[in-house]
């Protein structure tokens, strides 16, 4: 194996996302990644000294523009390598919107977030709807009754 760069060091740290509802929706970023457009939970890398609740919120801040407060941990998905995924449900007040953001870890010109939006899980695809669950939507409020539905 050869070194590891600084790149190759983000894409392995640990990771904390925020998981938002509001009058039966879930915010969202629709991003463009990897070629296509998918969408994704506000989160992103957990930097040194930091603990998971406070990336979580952080990111929120720095890419929807919202202050939040965490609610509770629904999951925690380890990795091999010792990285983790967190997510954290988090409340935001009801006169708060969001907007879009930014990720300083890209460049200003070329951000992979395009969209910061309100999503109902019908309006998602399956591929997308996947990821909330294994960041633990099911246990959010009345999304577990929609999907017994």
């Amino acid at each position: 194996m050869g070194e590891m760069t600084e790149k190759d060091c983000i894409y392995r740290r640990s990771r904390s996302v925020a998981v938002v509802t509001r009058g039966g929706k879930i915010l969202m970023e629709k991003v463009f990644c990897f070629g296509r457009f998918f969408y994704t939970l506000p989160g992103g890398g957990i930097e040194a000294g930091e603990t998971p609740e406070e990336a979580a919120l952080r990111e929120l801040k720095e890419e929807c523009g919202l202050d939040g407060t965490i609610v509770r941990q629904l999951a925690v998905q380890y990795k091999l390598g010792g990285s983790a995924e967190y997510s954290f449900e988090v409340s935001i007040p009801d006169h708060q919107s969001p907007i879009l953001g930014y990720d300083p870890e890209e460049p200003a010109d070329n951000q992979s977030i395009k969209e910061v939006c309100w999503c109902a899980l019908e309006d998602l695809s399956e591929r997308d709807r996947a990821f909330l669950w294994f960041y633990g939507l099911l246990t959010v409020g009345d999304f577990c009754d929609k999907i017994g539905n």
